[in-house]
């Protein structure tokens, strides 16, 4: 088996559901360093996505361990949209976890995302799996992080298919589709792992499931608990209970990449005028030289992200069953 690099990690995340998931993932990779969690607008109220990241930590056994630093409360143009809906009140379920031990940081993400990549080029990757506009935000203020940011790993977008908020978009880049259009367009060297991917394979098999809810371990009763919500939201959607994982597949495939089977390197852009089509992601595969020439058009330009078009589930299932252990 080839040695994985090591990693040092900062998650940037709208705390609800899988994004907790993914966490643990990070936690308990042995060569990930996880250097902190920032708090981005999204899921659930901001307030509340805090204490679930702090939560999360302290139930892994990480209080205290981890910086948890509150970014921006509010998308950079539109009304905040969140998905409560789907994961509950509380992000959680509904669950009403107690307040964690460790408290957030005095600061702000943005601030600390610019210092720790300009103070380490080349050395730190980011998972963002919610709305982008703490990184947007950062990118605004320093440019220059694009190109000292060793990678960025980006959940979000569709790939050509459906979405979960609108059919033209999926949610964390419908809730800000100006700092998603401002992200993929900054130059950072970027991974997209789009909703289209999670549908094809980052829903858990049952058998997977089922393990882990006999497993009867702390963590794997925090999965079981934290799920229920999303559980019944995807029976009225889909006809039956799916167990969706975006964040924890796209964080699976930064800790292994041989999790990702199949990528293409991709020309993506984000609609932000579009009144049916607000936040669609066009992914595309850029001309040839030869048929930029006779066509012009816009796709002619380099590639700008790779897109994860396939990942092994089977693979990923087995570490997030091992995170869970």
């Amino acid at each position: 088996m080839t040695e994985l690099s090591a990693t040092r990690l900062i998650i940037d995340t709208d705390t609800a559901g899988d994004d907790a998931f993914s966490i643990l993932l990070a936690l308990k990779a042995p060569h990930v360093r996880l250097e902190a969690i920032t708090i981005c607008n999204g899921n659930v109220p901001f307030e509340q996505q805090i204490e679930n990241a702090l939560y999360t930590l302290e139930v892994a056994g990480a209080s205290g361990q981890v910086p948890v630093w509150p970014g921006c409360p509010l998308p950079m143009l539109r009304k905040p949209v969140d998905a409560t809906e789907f994961f509950g009140a509380d992000g959680m379920s509904d669950a009403n976890f107690p307040k964690a031990r460790q408290r957030p940081e005095a600061g702000h993400a943005v601030d600390f995302l610019i210092d720790t990549i300009m103070s380490n080029p080349g050395e730190i990757e980011i998972l963002a799996q919610a709305p982008l506009t703490n990184i947007a935000t950062a990118y605004v203020k320093e440019p220059r992080i694009a190109k000292n940011l060793k990678h960025l790993w980006v959940m979000g977008g569709l790939d050509n298919s459906l979405g979960n908020t609108t059919p033209a978009s999926e949610f964390n880049f419908y809730v800000d589709p100006e700092a998603a259009k401002i992200v993929v367009n900054a130059g950072f060297r970027l991974t997209l792992s789009t909703w289209t991917l999670t549908m094809k394979s980052g829903l858990l098999p049952d058998a997977a499931l089922a393990r882990i809810e006999a497993m009867d371990t702390p963590l794997s009763r925090f999965f079981m608990t934290i799920s229920q919500a999303p559980f019944k939201r995807t029976a009225q959607r889909y006809g039956r209970p799916l167990s969706t994982h975006p964040d924890s597949l796209t964080c699976a495939c930064l800790i292994d990449p041989a999790v990702m089977l199949e990528t293409a390197d991709c020309l993506v852009d984000v609609e932000t005028q579009g009144e049916l089509t607000r936040a669609y992601s066009s992914i595309c595969t850029p001309l040839t030289p030869e048929e930029a020439l006779i066509d012009k058009l816009w796709y002619a330009d380099p590639p700008n992200a790779r897109v994860i078009r396939r990942a092994d589930t089977d693979r990923f299932a087995a570490m997030l069953i091992a995170a869970l252990a």
